[in-house]
């Protein structure tokens, strides 16, 4: 293992009644969150099947010949799908290696990216919410495969511990997320009673959120090209040139196949997006699935509850398509507000500032004028 990273195999499925760049492309992604956790990437394996083997998921051939083949050169399985306790366990008894899934590897990544108690928390739980079906034989598994990705989180001496304490670990969190709940709806008071309103940015992870968020608001938020840089949602105040001000909000990313353990353990944190009076959903129109991207937030966002909140969409990295393609997203066949921009070279911002105060004005049913300056501390 060179400078500490995990040489990771990926391995996807392909079901033959679906398309097969579905699969390449989600590979792609197991690809980029593989190096996200700090895993290097040593080879790809795609195997057909009508249907995933229920011991093996890929078939007991492919995965002996995972064993014959790489397990001398590589640390980790990543595996492009959500394993059952017993598969797991399986491709690890089989191949000598340890085994992470889909699901577990995005887990490893907030694990990492978390920085705040409320994260941190957050994290824990929808790890063990995730783990406690799939506890059986994991602790010797465990010590016996190492530490790394995929146990990262809780530790290895809690998932040894049944099911019980577990249960009553999680019961903890909860109220401890509950209580981190009231003392930030304490919090958001004051931006209510000087009704600053509030947008808040969506979008697919690595879409560039936070580089239009510092392009807006001068923030210096960590932007690396990176998933799931920005984890704790952070707030700060935008002025226009005509002196209007709103509130803009940067949350967490999101990515198809997001665990709902985790989306059910970060509606604490996505509060931020009902108390937002708009959502500016950031689009990659650079990225060859945009659409795929896109259908997936807006389901995301109805999982949360929130398809009925007011958004405009912003198609950002145009400075990467040819010249004059921006053209083409400032048409829909509907009337939501659209605008193209790059955050990173800057073009666009202006006008979309000028374009998020007029929804805001026109929501408001009033003429744009300059917001008040309350002696106000937005904390991130």
């Amino acid at each position: 293992m060179s400078e500490g990273r995990e040489r990771a195999l990926l391995v996807g499925l392909h079901r033959k009644r679906t398309p097969r760049w579905e699969a390449e492309e989600s590979l792609v992604e197991l690809g980029r969150l593989a190096e996200s956790a700090g895993a290097t990437v040593v080879a790809t394996i795609l195997q057909e099947r009508d249907s995933p083997d229920p011991r093996y998921l890929i078939g007991k051939g492919k995965a002996e010949e995972i064993k014959e083949r790489w397990r001398e050169a590589i640390d980790l399985l990543l595996v492009d799908e959500e394993l059952s306790g017993s598969q797991q366990r399986s491709l690890e008894e089989l191949t000598g290696c340890k085994t992470v899934d889909r699901p577990s590897l995005i887990l490893d990544i907030f694990a990492q990216r978390a920085k705040t108690r409320d994260g941190k928390l957050q994290v824990e739980l929808a790890q063990l919410d995730y783990l406690l079906p799939r506890l059986v034989g994991r602790g010797a598994d465990l010590s016996r495969l190492g530490g790394g990705i995929g146990t990262r989180g809780p530790g290895e001496t809690q998932l040894e511990t049944d099911r019980r304490t577990i249960r009553r670990r999680m019961a903890r969190i909860r109220d401890d997320l509950e209580k981190l709940r009231r003392h930030r709806a304490l919090l958001r008071r004051p931006r209510r009673r000087h009704a600053i309103p509030i947008v808040a940015l969506v979008g697919y992870t690595n879409a560039g959120k936070s580089t239009l968020f510092n392009g807006l608001t001068h923030a210096g938020v960590r932007t690396d090209n990176a998933l799931f840089v920005t984890l704790d949602p952070v707030l700060r105040r935008v002025t226009n040139a005509d002196g209007f001000v709103f509130l803009l909000s940067d949350t967490v990313g999101f990515i198809k196949r997001l665990p709902p353990q985790l989306v059910a353990a970060f509606k604490a944190t996505l509060e931020e997006l009902h108390e937002a009076d708009l959502l500016a959903h950031l689009i990659d129109a650079s990225h060859p699935q945009m659409m795929e991207q896109k259908l997936t937030v807006g389901a995301i966002l109805e999982e949360l509850g929130l398809s009925g909140k007011p958004v405009a969409e912003v198609y950002n990295k145009v400075d990467l398509l040819p010249w004059g393609a921006e053209r083409a997203f400032a048409r829909g066949a509907d009337s939501t507000p659209r605008i193209a921009v790059s955050a990173r070279t800057g073009y666009g911002l202006d006008r979309l500032r000028d374009l998020l105060r007029d929804v805001l004005v026109s929501m408001d049913g009033r003429t744009a004028e300059p917001a008040p300056a309350p002696r106000l501390t937005v904390r991130g």
